[in-house]
């Protein structure tokens, strides 16, 4: 039987979890998320992005905004 846990290692307890549970490898597996997974890179650049932004402030708000970018 295999149980899945998500642990927080933000905080120091979920730290502690950790360090604990790597002390034991024959039993526990520990898997990485890769961060670029959750956040991928983006084709757009950085002038793209922000012009986007304003644009979708400015639908929400009914502004005229202009950002400095």
């Amino acid at each position: 039987m295999e149980v899945l846990a998500r642990i927080n290692i933000d905080s120091p307890t979920g730290r502690k979890l950790l360090r604990e549970v790597q002390k034991h490898p024959e039993v526990a597996v520990i898997e990485q998320i890769d961060p670029r997974t959750i956040n991928p890179p983006s084709n757009k650049t950085h002038d793209e992005i922000w012009e986007q932004m304003e644009q979708k402030l400015n639908l929400h708000y009914g502004t005229k905004l202009k950002l400095k970018f």
